[in-house]
């Protein structure tokens, strides 16, 4: 939580001045150049600090990790939510998300768990489990799957999905739809 001007907002990676303002001070610029904080994710930032002033008040004590975007299709906003933050809160922060930012938002929980990562993204469709590979070279793959019937509840392409759960955990993570 971050205090200012006597209230309580949501916890973002940047100054909350420089990203009201779009100009950034040097040291959030060097977060910015760094790769820490991608460019779009600023506009990310400021549309989530309007929706907390003016909608869901209830953001303010959430913190927000990281937002990765999906070959300009899918959003992904990786959050840690406060005590008052409720999922159809979060719902209606991503519907206002996609009509602001013109792209279809996901928005899931910072967990360690790939499986639990997976359950959020993938929903509505379920999936049936969460195979761990070793590979001979010491890294690690994961392998979800999903029933072929489940497909067509997906929220994106299996591709585009993959690459958000890898992006999310640093790691090979591989959709596959079992016959």
């Amino acid at each position: 939580m971050v205090l200012l001007w006597g209230r309580l907002i949501m916890k973002i990676p940047l100054d909350y001045i420089c990203v009201r303002t779009g100009s950034l001070c040097n040291r959030c610029q060097s977060i910015v150049d760094s790769g820490q904080v991608e460019p779009f994710e600023v506009d990310v930032m400021k549309v989530l600090l309007d929706i907390e002033e003016s909608q869901v008040k209830e953001l303010k004590d959430s913190v927000y990790h990281k937002a990765y975007k999906i070959d300009d299709r899918l959003l992904v906003l990786v959050v840690s939510s406060g005590p008052r933050m409720t999922q159809q809160l979060w719902i209606k922060v991503a519907k206002i998300l996609q009509e602001r930012l013109n792209i279809k938002v996901r928005i899931i929980e910072k967990t360690p768990n790939v499986k639990d990562s997976a359950i959020r993204l993938l929903f509505p469709a379920k999936i049936l489990g969460v195979n761990t590979v070793w590979l001979p070279d010491g890294s690690v793959q994961y392998i979800v799957k999903l029933p072929k019937n489940e497909r067509r509840y997906l929220p994106a392409s299996p591709l585009d999905l993959e690459e958000a759960l890898s992006k999310i955990h640093s790691t090979q993570v591989k959709i596959k739809v079992e016959d």
